[in-house]
């Protein structure tokens, strides 16, 4: 895979198995009403079949098991998948995406299951409350006193306290840096690690990759990011708040980043930046383009070999930390 290097001015060309992947998730989405013109729980529902074909199948668990956590805002689920071949004996926490809104444990199912059976590893999913059921700042505090708690009950859970990283897609990878962030802000030592899959770290639209990128024709619209963070946040004011426009956040003292970076993603930009800005902050950040690739790419793994090179880049990279 390519280094780290500055957004092509041209659209770049799709990996032909990952084109295959972004024309069945079109016409899958093509059989429901454009989200924001149905009611939210009709929206998720719609989410929940596009994407129930690409969450099945992958590495089986040894168990899984679900129980409730408790935060500050009430009890929150976590899913715990312990893979058959145990390497390492901490956790990654998982948080998917889908715009602070959409998406659930469900959908990225697969993907958490991926991440454990490839590198062996417990993976902890946490079932964070979406927007607008609530809104910022309380999925992000909900993520924190998760991993709060399994920081205090790890031997509960099977799971060493002292080896934890977390990681996230989307809004997902913006949650999972701001849980460090305000970790960081309360003198709690740092995790592990931070896998940043192609984060939402900007609220700013005006960006080369949005404009190339964001017209619908690769998944993830300008459209629906607008709508994403109309339906996150309560005031106008907090799309500036360093914990939501992680670009302007104070990246210093977090936990070393490995960031999945999509070539052909209105997001590409955010990536790109906050890798920069992470590495002069002082942060040991591994950051990889992957060509040809959009938004939701790991979700592809079943079909497209790009995919699964992300993943076991992740989870290598991951090993590698934990003999750090």
């Amino acid at each position: 895979m390519n280094p780290i290097e500055s957004h092509p001015g041209h659209f770049a060309k799709l990996d032909p198995q990952i084109e295959t992947f972004l024309q069945r998730m079109t016409e899958s989405t093509l059989r429901y009403p454009r989200r924001d013109k149905v009611t939210i729980a009709e929206a998720r529902q719609h989410c929940e079949l596009i994407r129930e074909p690409w969450a099945q199948g992958g590495p089986e668990m040894a168990r899984t098991e679900e129980r409730e956590v408790p935060t500050r805002h009430g009890a929150v689920r976590i899913r715990v998948h312990h893979p058959r071949e145990r390497r390492l004996d901490g956790a990654l926490f998982y948080i998917h995406g889908g715009g602070f809104v959409l998406f659930s444990l469900d959908t990225h199912d697969r993907v958490m299951r991926e991440y454990a059976g490839r590198a062996g590893i417990t993976v902890i999913g946490i079932d964070y409350t979406r927007a607008p059921d609530c809104r910022f700042p309380r999925p992000l505090e909900e993520c924190a006193d998760v991993v709060d708690w399994v920081g205090r009950h790890g031997a509960e859970l099977g799971v060493n306290p002292e080896q934890l990283f977390i990681g996230g897609d989307s809004a997902g990878a913006n949650l999972s840096l701001g849980t460090c962030i305000l970790r960081r802000d309360k003198g709690q030592a740092p995790l592990s690690g931070m896998i940043l899959n192609y984060g939402a770290f900007s609220t700013d639209v005006y960006r080369d990759s949005m404009v190339r990128y964001g017209g619908g024709e690769y998944g993830l619209s300008l459209h629906m990011m607008v709508w994403f963070y109309r339906t996150y946040l309560s005031r106008p004011e907090e799309l500036t708040h360093p914990l939501v426009n992680l670009v302007d956040a104070d990246l210093r003292g977090l936990p070393p980043a490995f960031m999945a970076i999509t070539e052909c993603d209105p997001l590409h930009d955010d990536s790109m930046e906050v890798a920069a800005k992470l590495r002069a902050s002082g942060v040991d950040t591994a950051a990889t383009v992957y060509p040809g690739t959009i938004h939701s790419f790991l979700e592809a793994v079943s079909i497209a070999d790009v995919a699964v090179q992300a993943f076991e880049d992740t989870c290598q990279w991951i090993r590698t930390r934990c003999r750090a």
